[in-house]
C-alpha cells in the first residue's frame, strides 16, 4: 500500500463523523431501500436488485450478479464489470472505490475493506484507498482484503485468506498473509508473471 494513493476524511474530533449529513443520510436511504426492496428477494430476482443498485449510482458494465444477503456500504463507489459476481454475505465496505474485472467472483463472506484509520494522529482520521480487482479472479470464501490493494487478472485467492498486498496476475495466492503459492493454470494455459 502507497501512502500517496490514501485520501484522509478528517473530522473535528474521533467520534464524529467526516461525512457530511447529506452523504450520511443517503447511505442511510440506501441502507432502508436495500433492506425493503432487495435483500429478501430470492436468486432468480437478481435484475431488480441489480436494477436498485443503478439507482444509486453503481456502475454496471454488462450482466453482473449480487446475492441478495451481499452487503455493499456506499454502491456509488462501486463499479462491476461483466459477469461479476457477489455472493452470499459477501461484504464490499465501500467507503472508497471497489471495481470488480470481469468474471470476477466473490465469494461468500468475502470481506473487501477501503478503509482504515491514521493511528498516528490522536483523532484516527479515516483513511480511504481504491481496491481493485482483476478480470477471472477468485476471491475464496472469508477473505480479507485491505484498503489500496490490486488483485491481479486472473488470481485465484484462497480461502480465509488476508490480503496484505498487491496479487500477482495468474496466480494461486494464499495465507495470511496472503501470498503467490504456484502459477495458475486456467483453462490448460499457464499464464504466469514473475513475483
Amino acid at each position: 500500500m502507497d501512502a500517496t494513493q490514501f485520501q484522509t476524511h478528517a473530522s473535528k474530533h474521533s467520534l464524529n463523523s467526516p461525512w457530511p449529513l447529506h452523504h450520511r443520510l443517503r447511505v442511510l436511504l440506501w441502507a432502508t431501500c436495500w433492506t425493503l426492496l432487495c435483500s429478501w428477494t430470492p436468486k432468480p430476482l437478481n435484475r431488480w436488485r441489480v436494477w436498485v443498485l443503478k439507482r444509486f449510482g453503481c456502475k454496471v458494465m454488462g450482466s453482473v450478479f449480487v446475492h441478495q444477503r451481499a452487503r455493499i456500504q456506499i454502491p456509488w463507489h462501486v463499479t462491476l464489470h461483466d459477469r461479476a459476481c457477489i455472493g452470499d454475505r459477501a461484504n464490499l465496505y465501500s467507503l472508497g472505490e471497489i471495481e470488480l474485472g470481469e468474471r470476477t467472483v466473490v465469494a461468500q463472506e468475502c470481506y473487501l475493506c477501503t478503509g482504515t484509520h491514521d493511528f498516528s494522529i490522536r483523532s484516527y482520521p479515516l483513511m480511504t484507498a481504491k481496491i481493485a480487482i482483476g478480470k477471472d479472479v477468485f476471491l475464496g470464501a472469508r477473505t480479507f482484503v485491505l484498503p489500496g490493494l490490486t488483485v491481479g487478472d486472473g488470481a485465484l485467492v484462497g480461502a480465509c485468506s488476508v490480503v496484505t498486498k498487491d496479487l500477482p496476475s495468474w496466480q494461486v495466492c494464499a495465507g495470511n498473509p496472503c501470498k503467490p503459492v504456484k502459477p495458475r493454470q486456467f483453462e490448460g494455459v499457464l499464464e504466469a508473471i514473475d513475483c
